[in-house]
């Protein structure tokens, strides 16, 4: 007797009812197939900002839950409260530190230098960091150049080690970040350190000239100039930037000055845009200023740091994160207090395997803070064990200028969506908010 088929039919059945419904029968992998994963999203110091969330206006609730990590240590209530007096609509600080201490690091260079001219402070920059007598405040530091002792600047971002022999932070601190209710939530914010302080520079920098009373340099005063993204992609980020450089420049100049006379400071846009940066070179060339602080976009500095090396110039740059920016031919004449992308990638990628990803596309803007953090990230995602059949990477270009359309995305978000991700990491600045919305549009599901 042949055994019944009834039972085998019903189960055909249900399942024909089943997939009709829209659910999956048979193994995992099938329904692995048939199932769009919910998304988390991952961002990085161009983005994670509150001035990010206010950009993306009506669509901000898309961010909530979005993770990441920017150079950042805790600042101090008091540091906050100065910052705000400069500037009292401030809301975010990211890079406020590093940009305070490129300032007063430079002047402090200059008076141990006991001259304005740029070739003897590049020279000073690194020392001030390293072996001499340790001091936090600009009074307190000033008084000691002046004296011609060596000094060992611990400042507000600079607070654990010195520079490198390249003009770099040594160590860095990161905070991991986390979007909720279309702002950053403090409550979830984590700090963590890297690098390594035994690569501080030990080298001895030339002799520095006391000042002898209240006699002033022949070629001061220092003049500063801004190069910092007023306008562009990063626009953003201006605020922060420009609130910890005015306040530098306050309170050098009312802790007595540089070489008897008080420091000048002359602003200027990079645009995020080279030919606009190179444009405001130019005139703080022409203008006669000693010592440049920025770009804010690592390409920006790459575009115009042949123009100031060819000048004489110093550029020092608060934000910029490239790697390759370490080792580029610069005669000596670039400085960042920004760490290089090669620390932060460890942090970012350990705060995404925190979450157990399978497959994740890594997009990045076309240009060497996108494509050059990417790889950071990426190498790092390998050593833990994603390979290339988990890691898929993505490049957009990012407008041109502010008359350029404004990115379409439309592709990438459907190839993201068909490959499966359930992790998206957006290496941009401004800009990359359209990658958001266009991977909304596309039906993406976030994880909030």
């Amino acid at each position: 007797m042949l055994p019944s088929h009834g039972p085998r039919a019903a189960a055909l059945v249900a399942c024909g009812a089943l997939l009709l419904a829209g659910a999956g029968c048979g193994t995992d992998k099938a329904e692995e197939r048939t199932t769009t994963p919910q998304v988390r999203l991952y961002g990085t110091d161009g983005n994670m900002q509150n001035s990010y969330a206010e950009g993306m206006k009506e669509r901000a609730d898309l961010i909530d839950g979005m993770k990441g990590t920017t150079p950042s240590t805790p600042l101090p209530d008091a540091f906050k409260n100065r910052l705000r007096a400069v500037d009292p609509k401030l809301n975010d600080f990211l890079y406020a530190a590093e940009s305070y201490d490129a300032v007063l690091i430079s002047a402090l260079a200059a008076q141990l230098a006991g001259t304005t001219e740029p070739a003897a402070i590049a020279k000073q920059i690194v020392g001030v960091t390293n072996g001499g007598q340790r001091c936090e405040e600009a009074v307190a530091c000033l008084e000691l150049a002046r004296k011609g002792q060596d000094i060992e600047y611990r400042g507000v971002s600079l607070n654990r080690a010195g520079f490198t022999d390249a003009g770099e932070p040594a160590t860095a601190s990161y905070a991991t970040l986390t979007f909720g209710y279309q702002k950053l939530d403090e409550g979830k914010t984590e700090f963590v350190g890297a690098g390594d302080e035994s690569a501080a520079s030990t080298r001895k920098p030339p002799r520095a000239r006391p000042q002898r009373g209240d006699s002033k340099a022949p070629d001061a005063p220092l003049v500063l100039g801004g190069l910092l993204p007023r306008s562009g992609d990063l626009a953003m980020a201006y605020p922060p930037l420009a609130a910890g450089a005015t306040l530098a420049v306050r309170e050098v100049n009312a802790a007595g000055g540089v070489l008897g006379e008080p420091v000048t400071w002359i602003a200027g846009d990079d645009g995020t845009n080279p030919d606009v940066a190179r444009a405001t070179v130019a005139s703080h060339i022409k203008e006669g200023v000693h010592v440049i602080i920025g770009a804010g976009a690592s390409g920006i500095s790459r575009a115009v740091l042949p123009d100031v090396v060819a000048a004489g110039r110093v550029l020092f740059s608060p934000s910029n994160t490239d790697a390759g920016l370490t080792s580029i031919e610069d005669k000596g004449l670039y400085f960042r207090t920004a760490p290089p992308d090669s620390l932060q990638g460890r942090a970012l990628a350990d705060v995404i395997l925190r979450d157990g990803p399978h497959r994740i596309v890594l997009v990045a803007r076309k240009d060497s803070y996108g494509e050059g953090f990417r790889e950071a990230v990426r190498a790092e995602l390998e050593r833990a064990g994603m390979g290339d059949d988990r890691v898929k990477l993505l490049t957009y270009e990012p407008p041109a200028d502010a008359q350029a359309p404004p990115l379409d995305f439309s592709a990438g978000a459907r190839e993201i969506k068909e490959y499966g991700a359930d992790a998206v990491l957006v290496i941009g600045f401004g800009e990359s908010a359209q990658v958001i919305r266009a991977l909304a549009d596309s039906g993406v599901q976030f994880r909030h």
